[in-house]
Parts: structure tokens; sequence; C-alpha cells
């Protein structure tokens, strides 16, 4: 992978959103090892390798950026299941969500998220959230061996 790099799997359904955080995460070189799920049923098969994913290569993301509201499985389902596995449970999980709703941060953190953060609505505001979260796990965290397997 380029420069040392693994994935990082998107979990967003909002076009702009995936484009607003594709550019914030292309300035350190992130957004070509980004893999996009568009609800939570395909983050599910991404995980899994199933369906479209089937061929993808083996091992899990570095970080996934996570939505909580998705169509088909919502993002605290897909955390729910993350964290049940035990193949998955290790990988980081950040909450990008524009709910500031205490039931939502706090499912989140009880279901084992590894941050909650809440989209900005301006522009230069997102790109910074994203390029901050996206930037620590994807380059300077140090995951657990098998979280990567």
């Amino acid at each position: 992978m380029a420069n040392g790099l693994r994935r990082v799997l998107l979990v967003e359904d909002s076009p702009h959103d995936i484009e607003m955080t594709l550019d914030a995460l292309a300035e350190y070189r992130i957004s070509n090892l980004t893999d996009i799920a568009r609800d939570g049923k395909e983050a599910l098969d991404y995980l899994y390798r199933r369906g479209r994913f089937a061929s993808r290569p083996e091992g899990n993301p570095v970080v996934i950026l996570l939505d909580i509201k998705l169509p088909k499985i919502d993002g605290i389902e897909v955390l729910r299941i993350i964290r049940s596995d035990e193949l998955l449970r290790l990988i980081p999980v950040v909450i990008l969500s524009s709910s500031r709703e205490e039931k939502d941060l706090a499912s989140g953190y009880e279901l084992g998220a590894n941050a909650y953060v809440v989209k900005p609505v301006d522009f230069h505001g997102f790109v910074e959230a994203v390029k901050t979260s996206g930037l620590f796990w994807a380059i300077f965290n140090e995951p657990p061996p098998r979280s990567l397997a």
C-alpha cells in the first residue's frame, strides 16, 4: 500500500459528505486509499467480503468512518455487529455524524466507538474535522495486530 497506509472505510450515504470527506483526506493522500459504503448493509458486505465487495483484498481497514443515520441498517447497528465479531471488534470506529443527540452519543460510546465527531455545518469546519480524525487514525495510530487481519 502506498506510503505504508492501510485502507479506510467511509460509510456515508450523502454524496456531498462523501465528496467533502474525500477532499479532506486528499490533502494527506489518504483519499485514494478510501473505500466507500453508502449504507449499513454495504458496510457489512465490505467487512465480510460479500456482494460487490467479495473480491476486495483481504484484511480489515485501519479505521472505519461511520455515519449513524444510514439507510438499510443504521450506523449504531453496524457498530453493534462490528463490536460483537471477534475478527472485527478491534477495528477503530470513528462516528462522523450530524447528530448531537445525547442518545446517539451514548449509544456510540457504549458500543465501543473510538471517537464521536459531530459534522460541522460549514465546509471548512467539516474538512478540518475529517482531516484531523482521518490523519490520526490512518497515519499515526498503531492498531492492535489482530485488527488488520
